[in-house]
């Protein structure tokens, strides 16, 4: 950081109670940004993220990118001592970030009225499966359940066959963002304006249900119910996948009028140029099995590297779907810096591979100073702070 200047949120202070994902990815994200993050665990095993997935020496490998940047201190919140620590440390704090279920934080004594009087400037960010209110407010909900009624869920997968899955916690991550969000602009009305504090709402399915683009008028006008439709993308042609000689798949999305234009010159079928079957993508929609077929013939005819370099010199939009051994290859993705080498203190380790940080700030860009720590780490320096240096409070070794 040398010659830089201060990152973009130094002298943010932000107390994370919460677990797994929704709530430690969005403090992850202000972590990266200068946030300094406090995050209190259960003195007995810690966040359950720790025995999550892969695990190394007893550790998850997710649990150092999850809780990069982050001071941990452990404490047991059903003691009246341990609840005494959030309060003094939420004195100080400029944010909280938690995703338990509604009305957790109210039993332990720290409802909206006494966060209010502890520090009336307090930014509280709550995330939790259907919201702080209505009638599912005391339903568990992960997710899994939020991207099922979002939408997503129903979308996803082959009309033939039962909904699946996008292979990450879509649900949580997307939560997660719109937290960041409302941080940010709170903190703005805080600061800039001389606003207070002020509570932010984010419900899981809310979250995912915000990127269903245009369904909700297309239902309401015109009664069209979307459904699973695989590879395709529905009403926009052509974006789809295709087979290609090396027996491998390659995406072209060159739904745009020039670009398709383009494409058919590329593949070979220049008669068709100035069509007005094809001219604009409304046209396009009536003659999408054609089109598809009418792409996969060439593709079938090429490897898909042969097929990548001759779309890229006609700026036609294509990709292969990437595995990890992919994306860790790439040179666009070294060139960014989105696969970092950080120093572990494993020796086993020696350093580790994590992702980069997103998005890129010209002045202040983001930094990661150190992985996930160990349980209780961070113990000793933070109840110093708050003068209570050699007192054991609910301290657990890992």
């Amino acid at each position: 950081m040398k010659g830089q200047e201060k990152r973009p949120l130094s002298g943010v202070k932000v107390l994370e109670m919460g677990s797994l994902i929704a709530g430690p990815f969005c403090t992850r994200i202000l972590g990266d940004f200068g946030a300094e993050i406090i995050k209190i665990e259960p003195p007995q095993g810690g966040d359950q993220l720790r025995s999550w997935r892969v695990l190394h020496n007893g550790t998850s490998l997710w649990w150092y990118v999850q809780s990069r940047n982050k001071k941990c201190i452990t404490l047991d919140l059903r003691t009246e001592e341990g609840l005494d620590v959030v309060k003094q440390l939420l004195k100080e704090c400029d944010v909280l970030v938690e995703n338990f279920r509604p009305g957790t934080l109210d039993k332990w004594g720290l409802g909206r009225d006494v966060l209010e009087e502890i520090n009336p400037h307090l930014i509280i960010s709550r995330i939790s499966g259907y919201g702080q209110s209505g009638p599912y407010r005391d339903r568990a909900g992960y997710g899994a359940i939020g991207e099922a009624m979002g939408g997503l869920r129903y979308l996803t997968g082959y009309p033939d066959l039962p909904p699946t899955r996008v292979g990450i916690s879509i649900g949580d991550s997307v939560s997660s963002l719109y937290a960041v969000i409302g941080i940010l602009m709170a903190l703005y009305h805080r600061d800039a304006r001389g606003g207070g504090g002020q509570e932010i709402d984010v419900a899981l399915y809310e979250a995912v249900f915000s990127l269903m683009e245009s369904m909700v008028p297309e239902y309401d006008v015109a009664g069209v119910k979307r459904e699973r439709t695989g590879s395709t993308l529905p009403g926009i042609v052509p974006s789809n996948i295709y087979k290609t000689k090396d027996d491998t798949f390659i995406i072209i999305a060159a739904n745009g009028d020039n670009i398709f234009q383009r494409l058919l010159k590329v593949i070979g079928q220049e008669e068709l140029l100035g069509d007005q079957r094809f001219l604009t993508n409304d046209q396009r929609v009536l003659h999408a099995e054609m089109i598809d077929k009418m792409i996969e013939k060439w593709t079938l005819q090429h490897n898909v590297g042969e097929c990548l370099e001759m779309l890229a010199d006609n700026g036609i939009p294509a990709g292969t779907p990437y595995s990890i051994e992919d994306i860790m290859s790439d040179p666009q993705y070294k060139a960014r810096d989105m696969i970092l080498d950080i120093d572990h203190p494993d020796p086993d380790i020696g350093s580790l591979k994590v992702p980069g940080i997103v998005p890129k700030l010209s002045k202040t860009p983001g930094e990661v100073k150190w992985l996930g720590p160990k349980l209780g780490e961070h113990n000793e320096e933070v109840f110093k702070q708050l003068g209570m240096a050699g007192q054991a409070v609910n301290v657990s070794e890992e």
